[in-house]
């Protein structure tokens, strides 16, 4: 048995190593290659991966001009020999361990795809309350990849899964179209097509996120932006809280302008009122699960703010910018070579 990493990256010097030094350090003794897919660096992550290739002949690396997720993934894919694949993202951790469960699980489940619970990890105040507030379930709605778990169930989605390559086969790769939510989109297709996907406690590994609101709010606008396509293509959405954020916004500009229109504030008070409430409650509730963080902590109601505004906004945006492209739902994977990648399968 042969598994492949897919590793698409950018700009990622400050951390590469520490994945790289995840990767490499498996206890799994079956053979492994690792992809790395560069979305054209302009510091010096080419270099330390480089360096790294010359000491390990299972390191390869290939380049990725559109410098997106999709497009990196399929060309990595493209590449792969493995009869198992596993996506790695820079900026990641994953223990020595991970793939030893991950096979092991996959065996045990028969699940298409597995995959474990992701820990956040940050540093400064700032970074400390997103990250509280991306596995809180007042945040992020209860996305079980972002929880601890005690026992494994099937779940609509996760970060890091190992996938049999079949799965591939039959599905295609990631739609190129959806610069974020191109893994929500996979996976929904997998679901879709009668596959499993299987969340362990035992397949661990660890994000460490950018300590920036700003960049906060550019990514979770595309988040609602593109699950507008994403809906389109597949029809339907895994979970409800994909459309709270959406109509949290709704219902703030229609209290805005009922305001503005009819003098009436009362709706727009009571849909914010009720917002803050519920934001208070539970930031109290993290304050008293980790009075050390405190002061991260007392920034959740700004962070949680950020993380369903954006959203929500890009989710509106995205209704209106894609409004005509609700019979399109074709897959646009043009980088990913589906029948060559059924030839290249490791004998």
């Amino acid at each position: 048995m042969k598994i492949s990493f897919i590793l698409p990256i950018r700009n990622e010097e400050s951390f590469i190593e520490k994945t790289i030094q995840s990767v490499l350090s498996q206890t799994s003794k079956v053979s492994q290659e690792f992809i790395f897919v560069d979305g054209m660096s302009c510091d010096d992550t080419t270099n330390i991966i480089n360096n790294y290739k010359k000491q390990d002949s299972r390191i390869s690396i290939i380049d990725n001009p559109e410098c997106i997720v999709s497009t990196g993934f399929n060309r990595g894919l493209n590449k792969t020999t493995g009869e198992v694949i596993i996506r790695v993202d820079g900026h990641s951790e994953i223990t020595p361990d991970f793939l030893e469960n991950s096979l092991r699980i996959l065996k045990e489940t028969q699940a298409e795809c597995v995959g474990g619970p992701t820990k956040h990890i940050a540093d400064g105040i700032v970074g400390r309350a997103i990250t509280i507030s991306q596995s809180s379930y007042f945040g992020v709605g209860g996305v079980a990849f972002r929880k601890k778990i005690q026992k494994g169930g099937y779940v609509d989605t996760l970060a890091f899964g190992a996938y049999k390559r079949e799965v591939f086969e039959n599905l295609g790769g990631y739609d190129e179209e959806l610069v974020r939510n191109q893994d929500d989109e996979f996976n929904f297709r997998l679901i879709q097509s009668g596959g499993k996907i299987w969340l362990d406690p035992s397949i661990k590994s660890t994000y460490y996120p950018r300590n920036s609101l700003i960049k906060l709010f550019k990514q979770y606008f595309q988040y609602g932006f593109y699950k507008i396509r994403l809906m389109q293509k597949r029809r339907g959405f895994a979970s409800w809280r994909h459309l709270v954020p959406g109509i949290f916004v709704l219902s703030l500009l229609i209290g805005f302008f009922l305001f503005i229109i009819i003098s009436d504030p009362f709706f727009l008070f009571l849909v914010g009122m009720s917002y803050l409430l519920f934001s208070l409650i539970f930031t109290l509730l993290e304050i008293f699960k980790s009075p050390k963080h405190v002061f991260s902590i007392i920034l959740l109601p700004i962070t949680f703010f950020i993380l369903h505004f954006s959203y929500g906004l890009g989710f509106l945006l995205g209704i209106l910018w894609f409004w005509n492209k609700w019979k399109d739902r074709k897959v646009k994977d043009h980088h990913f070579d589906k029948e060559n990648f059924k030839i290249n399968t490791n004998a």
